[in-house]
Parts: structure tokens; C-alpha cells; sequence
């Protein structure tokens, strides 16, 4: 059973309520003030340095201010946020000589999971992404992306609800097949084209885009929970799996955030942020990603701060940030990097170049020097600058450091205030069933209009057809009774259809009437003697 939730460690100059106390340094404690967390904020420092201890710091300091946040969990090690930590020496001897007694502590948390196997799992719908957003995470040209908005623009005047991709798929080929009718209206649709992005969606099922898009889609209220104690709720993406799919997290990042740009009002800079990222490794968000990527998350990391939203990137290299990310991340922890290559010793450059100067530091010395768990810290002022950087140690985590077990994470799963609500997955009517049951609507008139027309006579010509072998496909032979049979009736069918022409004739007058009635009789008997 999971303890209880402890209150937050209390230190002289410390007010939880604005700001969240993460360590301590020689001569002042680092708080990073909650009204200027929305200002975004880097965690880097090389592997084994305390990353992973930072972000589960500042994590547990937003839960306690009743923040929600979502943390994007790559190793496995922060789902133990969920758990009480433990007493040991070490955390308890840090936190003494920070003045504050250690307690054990865990806090309110949703396991999030694309594959659904860690977690809830989380989807999306292929309308909500939309074509642009889509294109961008495919790399297509403007030509394709072009032929991709002709595919939303037809299933939105057709009616056709895009969900899954499958849905996708169906609407492409619809366009493919009527690419000549839709040209004059919409411009050139390309077979090759369709091909095409037909090729990239196999790319994204491939890392597993199937199991994201589809219904039911995530609720992003869901994202913004607090419990009954007040405490934020913190959102973990079991993301080991999902960082081998790298298109497949650059497609999930960036709907995700520009759905809450869309969706969240303007607040400015609120007293607390609405909701904290965290994501952890970020160089893998930025590696090789396509140049409308980038633009896209720049454009976001810029904008979003007004939501009320924080974005915090977690890597190892501030390199591994481009610049005009990297300019726009205010709160900055530093921990340990080496500087054992050029590039290292470039990256110790830019990092301690990103931080206000401190006289009493050689910031790039210091760099390469920190201990574990110890980190050169910035974070903004009430005014908004930069505070100058110190060397601080990093206070130790309430919950458990480390990953939970399989066990202690299905009874959080199972006690989760959104159990059942995204397990099982939906299937609507949508554009592929719609398309399928159109073509086979098409496709069943011409089969059975033999069997179903003529009414009463049809039915008589049919009859009339196995008895004179006029019902036998093409080139089959007629029996000798079917062939003596048939001429015998067709002479009777033809002096019958003289007389009834001739009598409609004098009904109707001269030879117009004639010519009338043998038209009527050839139209209504012809069909079961014409082979």
C-alpha cells in the first residue's frame, strides 16, 4: 500500500507556495520562483552527473504547488515518483546541511503509454493533426503536401471522419481513382504523388503510428488534474519505446503542444504555470529532425509561454539544443560536463557563455569539476533577469529514486482517475468503412441485374431461358430438344407478335401504329429469345 503524501521540506527562507527550493549553495539556497517558470528552462550535464535527480526535484517542487506535469520518462528511473522514497543516509545527511529534515514523500501520478503497455494509452485522430501538421511530420514538398490538403478538403465535403490511418489510406485512394475528375476543380493530382505519401504513412505505421492515431483521443483536461489534497498530478510517458520510433515522438510532441497552444487562453505570466514539460533527452527530439520540425517546436517553445505552459528540455549537451531554442530557456541547471574532446570542450564554452557571470566563478573551470549531484544554477529573478550562477548541490528527491516495480505500477494504473476511459480502443464508422460500403454498393447492382430485373416477365424470360438454352453462357452448345424447341417457339413468338402488332396498329392507325406495336413486342419478348 503507498504511504501517505508527506508536506513539502521546509527551509528558513523558503515559501512553497512561490517558489520551489532545489538546492543549496555556499553562501544562498537556488529557488526557482513559480511566477517565472513558465519561461522555460534547460537541465544538461553529461551522463551520471544527477539529471535525472534535478528534474525529480523540480517535478515533485510543481506537484506540491498543485502544478500538473508531464515528463517524458526515457530510462524507466522517474516513474518511482510515485512511490515514497527512502530515508538513506546520504539524502538524510544532504538535507540536514540544508536545514531541513528528510522525509520520505510520494506524489499523485498518471502512467502514459503510446503502446498502452506501460500505461493509459494516448491517441490521436488523424483530422486533429491535420494536413499540415502531418506533411511536416512526413517531409513531404509542397506538391505532396499540396495533394494531402486535396485528401482532408474531399473527405470534409464527402463527409468522411479521418480517425485512423487506414482511414487516410482509403481517402488517398479514393482520390487516386477519380485523379482525373478531381484535376479541373482542385488542380493536378499525381498517381506518383499519391504513391508517395502513401510510402511515408507506411513509415510512420512502421514506428507504430497505428497505435496513436485512432479513438479514443486524448482529452488534454486530463493532462491538467490536480487531487484531492491540492497536489498536481504528474503525467509520465513511459517513452523507452517510444524514443526508438523518433518521427513517431516528434509527431506526438508536436501535436500535443500545439493542441494546447490552440486550446489554452492567453494568460500572460500567471502567478503559477497551468502545466510544466519536462522532456528527458531531448537531443533525441533534435537529432536529424527535418528542418519543418524545428521550426515548428521554435515556433511553439516561443509562444506557448503566454498558455501558461513551461517547457523544459533535459540533455546532455547544450548543443544539442539549436540556438533559437536554446535562447528562449530562461531557468538554467548546469551539471558536470567533460571536456575531453574538441566538442566537449566547445559545449563547456557554450555553456558557461549562456549563464550571467558570476566574479566570483571561472564558470567553464567550474563546469568540469562539479560532483555529482552538485550543478551550476541560474534561475530568472522577479524582475525577470537572470540571477548571476552559483554552484549549488542539488537537494535529494522525497520519492523513490528510481523506477517502480511491475506491481506497484499496475495498482497506480489501476487506481488512476482516468482507468477505463482510454483502454480500450474504438472503432467508428468512419472514411474506410464509409468508402467500402460505397464501392460495394457500386459493385453489387451490375451482378444481380439479371436475377432482380424485368419483374414478372424478367422472371418468365428466365424461366423461358433454361428451357430454350437461351440462359447458357457464351459459347456452349444447344442441345438437339433445346435447338428443335427453340425454333418451334420462336415461330410461335413471331406470328404472335405479328398479330398483336397488327392489331395495335389499327388501334393507333396506318403504319406509324405498325411499326409502334412490333417495337412494343420486340422490346418485352425479345430478351428471352435474343442469344
Amino acid at each position: 500500500m503507498l504511504d501517505k503524501p508527506k508536506p513539502a521540506p521546509q527551509t528558513e527562507q523558503m515559501d512553497s507556495t512561490q517558489d520551489i527550493f532545489v538546492g543549496k549553495g555556499a553562501t544562498a539556497e537556488a529557488h526557482l520562483l513559480l511566477r517565472m517558470a513558465n519561461r522555460h528552462g534547460l537541465v544538461a550535464g553529461a551522463t551520471g552527473t544527477g539529471k535525472t535527480v534535478t528534474l525529480q526535484v523540480l517535478a515533485e517542487g510543481f506537484s506540491r504547488a498543485g502544478v500538473p506535469v508531464f515528463a517524458a520518462d526515457i530510462k524507466g528511473d522517474l516513474s518511482g515518483i510515485a512511490a515514497a522514497g527512502e530515508a538513506k543516509p546520504a539524502f538524510a545527511d544532504r538535507a540536514k546541511s540544508m536545514g531541513y529534515t528528510y522525509e520520505p514523500d510520494r506524489f499523485p501520478a498518471i502512467f502514459w503509454d503510446v503502446f498502452g503497455e506501460q500505461g493509459h494509452p494516448i491517441r490521436a485522430t488523424i483530422s486533429e493533426l491535420g494536413p499540415l501538421l502531418l506533411a511536416r511530420m512526413m517531409d513531404l514538398n509542397d506538391v505532396q503536401e499540396g495533394v494531402l490538403n486535396i485528401a482532408f478538403r474531399i473527405a470534409d465535403e464527402q463527409g468522411l471522419l479521418l480517425l485512423d490511418l487506414k482511414d487516410l489510406r482509403a481517402t488517398l485512394s479514393f482520390v487516386s481513382d477519380h485523379a482525373a475528375e478531381l484535376t479541373t476543380q482542385y488542380g493536378n493530382v499525381s498517381k506518383a504523388t499519391i504513391g508517395t505519401i502513401q510510402r511515408q504513412l507506411l513509415v510512420l505505421e512502421n514506428q507504430g503510428a497505428d497505435k496513436f492515431f485512432g479513438e479514443p483521443a486524448l482529452s488534454l483536461t486530463d493532462f491538467l488534474r490536480t487531487d484531492r489534497d491540492g497536489r498536481g498530478y504528474i503525467n509520465i510517458l513511459s517513452a523507452d519505446k517510444l524514443m526508438q520510433t523518433p518521427r513517431l515522438y516528434g509527431t506526438f510532441l508536436l501535436w500535443l503542444l500545439s493542441e494546447l497552444f490552440e486550446e489554452l487562453p492567453e494568460v500572460g505570466d500567471p502567478e503559477k504555470p497551468k502545466l510544466v514539460f519536462f522532456f528527458d533527452e531531448a537531443h533525441l527530439l533534435f537529432t536529424d529532425a527535418p528542418k519543418p520540425l524545428l521550426e515548428k517546436i521554435q515556433q511553439v517553445v516561443r509562444l506557448i509561454r503566454s498558455k501558461g505552459v513551461g517547457i523544459y528540455f533535459v540533455t546532455q549537451n547544450p548543443l544539442d539544443v539549436p540556438d533559437t531554442v536554446l535562447s528562449q530557456l530562461g531557468n538554467r541547471v548546469q551539471h558536470a560536463l567533460r571536456a575531453f574532446t574538441p566538442r566537449d570542450q566547445k559545449a563547456v564554452k557554450t555553456a558557461a557563455d549562456t549563464f550571467r557571470p558570476n566574479p566570483k566563478l571561472d564558470t567553464a573551470q567550474v563546469i568540469t569539476e562539479l560532483a555529482k549531484g552538485e550543478a551550476l544554477v541560474s534561475f530568472l529573478q522577479a524582475d525577470g533577469t537572470p540571477a548571476m550562477v552559483d554552484r549549488a548541490m542539488i537537494c535529494p528527491p522525497a520519492a523513490r529514486l528510481g523506477p517502480v516495480t511491475p506491481d506497484e505500477r499496475k495498482a497506480v494504473i489501476a487506481a488512476s482517475p482516468v482507468a477505463g476511459k482510454y483502454d480500450k480502443p474504438l472503432d467508428s464508422e468512419s472514411a474506410f468503412e464509409v468508402l467500402q460500403a460505397r464501392a460495394q454498393q457500386a459493385a453489387t447492382p451490375a451482378a444481380q441485374q439479371p436475377a432482380q430485373g424485368g419483374g414478372l416477365l424478367g422472371s418468365l424470360g428466365g424461366m423461358l431461358g433454361d428451357l430454350l438454352g437461351t440462359s447458357r453462357p457464351r459459347g456452349q452448345r444447344l442441345s438437339t430438344g433445346q435447338a428443335i424447341t427453340r425454333e418451334v417457339t420462336r415461330t410461335v413468338v413471331n406470328r404472335m407478335a405479328g398479330q398483336v402488332a397488327a392489331d395495335i396498329g389499327k388501334s393507333l392507325g396506318g403504319r406509324t401504329g405498325s411499326s409502334i406495336g412490333r417495337a412494343i413486342v420486340r422490346g418485352t419478348l425479345g430478351g428471352m429469345l435474343r442469344r
